[in-house]
């Protein structure tokens, strides 16, 4: 017998995600384009699908509509685990951002290690991911912010997982959870003391876009070179 598998959470208490949010209400906005919702119930559905925690609460929005039944609502992908396996990630830092009394950013097209470690004391650092070059499938950000202030921003196609505190401060992770199991995984773990970590997705920027015009630039490039 599994004991694993016996112990296991239910998918229907598995958290949410923006995805799963985002499927439940793409079928409420069908179901009003077919009639069978007014706009007022549409509109109150949506406000309880955003604030939903959990993929079974999830289901109490659809459960009256053909959509429901033509297959469990479930997660649309697997998830990736809380934390990287052990072993997996080196202890010791491929690049320090450091930022006292001052400021540090990391943006752009830059290739991200396995792990950075960023350090704010009253100062201010950004780690932005949406245009990085991700070399490996996992990547650990310890962040660390006294007085300070951390922002880290991460396409939107990949999943993020966060695990600190804050004492008298903020450390804020909005869970993300790529559709693509082979998709990197963006791992941030620290404290906040009377300071602020936050990281979050970057609307609008996918690894995949941003693969797709460095290979064009490069077919280019090589078209340029060959036609001479």
């Amino acid at each position: 017998m599994d004991l694993q598998k016996q112990t296991g959470p239910r998918v229907a208490e598995l958290r949410a995600s923006d995805a799963d949010r985002d499927r439940i209400a793409d079928m409420l906005r069908d179901a009003l384009a077919e009639g069978r919702l007014t706009a007022e119930e549409h509109a109150e559905r949506v406000e309880g699908v955003l604030n939903t925690k959990t993929v079974g609460e999830l289901e109490v929005f659809i459960q009256d509509l053909p959509a429901a039944h033509q297959g469990r609502p479930g997660p649309a992908h697997p998830y990736a685990p809380n934390r990287p396996q052990d072993g997996a990630l080196p202890p010791r830092a491929d690049e320090n951002v450091v930022a006292v009394f001052s400021a540090a950013t990391r943006k752009g097209r830059w290739r991200a290690g396995r792990r950075v470690h960023a350090y704010s004391i009253f100062g201010s650092v950004e780690i932005d991911l949406s245009e990085a070059i991700f070399e490996y499938q996992q990547v650990v950000i310890k962040a660390v912010s006294i007085f300070g202030d951390v922002q880290i921003r991460v396409p939107e196609n990949v999943s993020l997982r966060g695990t600190g505190g804050g004492v008298l401060g903020n450390f804020e992770v909005r869970t993300l959870d790529s559709e693509d199991p082979q998709a990197p995984v963006v791992y941030v773990d620290g404290w906040a003391v009377l300071g602020n970590v936050e990281a979050r997705p970057k609307r609008g920027k996918l690894v995949a876009d941003i693969l797709d015009r460095v290979s064009d630039r490069v077919d280019r490039a090589l078209r340029k070179h060959t036609d001479r």
